[in-house]
């Protein structure tokens, strides 16, 4: 799909209900390195369905939640409605609509891949305060157990363009080249998520790469999935465990 913004715009109600959340120890991080508080401006770029937004708003920060797709922007507008320091804004990272020097941190969860950089950059240097940060952030899959290697074994079988989308193809030299002239600081949480085989069937399908129900992969796809979940579940669940990086810099 040549718009990636619209990658997702057939995904919502699978990526609100499968996709995993971010580890809160993410906000004391933050409180330890730059002195955090609810005070700081936050704009979430590529918000989505608010996933991460919502761990901010609940730390009492006023936050930007800048995304183009409109169904993920219209959930997290449904989802957050109670929310009064939430702004949704119809922005991208290369265009987020914000003034000048109006932000103190820019976050980004599971989407900087998606990005162009240059523009990026140059968009980012111009909405942040001066000594504003920006976060980078990725729940990384792991593939370590028989299920997990058995599950992205699936995803090179049938994903469409899973290998050429794929959010690791960003290593941390280009995060390196992005945050240049500063250094940036990295930090690794633990995440998991747990689930029936009709919850990873929908994390499954919360991916914009994997066939939806009209292409010809995709029952094909489903079929090995129940397979793989009929031998690797315990007590009828299945576990995926993750990695979540942080990388945080200056960039004002």
């Amino acid at each position: 799909m040549a718009d990636n913004t619209q990658r997702f715009s057939n995904r919502v109600d699978n990526y609100v209900k499968y996709r995993p959340s971010y580890p809160t120890d993410i906000i004391s991080f933050l409180k330890k390195r730059i002195q955090f508080n609810n005070k700081f401006v936050v704009a979430d770029i590529g918000s989505g369905t608010g996933i991460l937004s919502q761990m901010f708003l609940d730390n009492g920060n006023t936050l930007f939640g800048i995304e183009p797709n409109e169904p993920m922007r219209k959930k997290a507008e449904e989802l957050l409605y109670s929310y009064s320091s939430f702004k949704s804004i119809n922005g991208t990272a290369e265009q987020t609509t914000l003034e000048n020097e109006s932000v103190d941190l820019i976050t980004a969860a599971q989407a900087f891949h998606w990005f162009d950089a240059e523009k990026t950059k140059a968009e980012f240097k111009r909405i942040l305060k001066p000594n504003g940060y920006c976060c980078l952030i990725w729940n990384e899959r792991l593939v370590t157990s028989g299920f997990e290697k058995a599950y992205e074994q699936l995803l090179l079988d049938y994903a469409i363009d899973y290998t050429s989308v794929n959010h690791k193809n960003i290593d941390e030299k280009k995060i390196a080249a992005f945050f240049v002239p500063h250094q940036f600081i990295q930090q690794t949480f633990s995440n998991k998520q747990v689930f029936d085989f009709e919850g990873l069937k929908g994390r499954l399908l919360s991916s914009s790469y994997t066939p939806d129900e009209n292409h010809p992969k995709h029952k094909p796809m489903i079929e090995s999935l129940k397979n793989i979940f009929n031998s690797f579940n315990q007590n009828n669940t299945a576990q995926f465990d993750y990695e979540t990086k942080v990388y945080l810099s200056k960039m004002s």
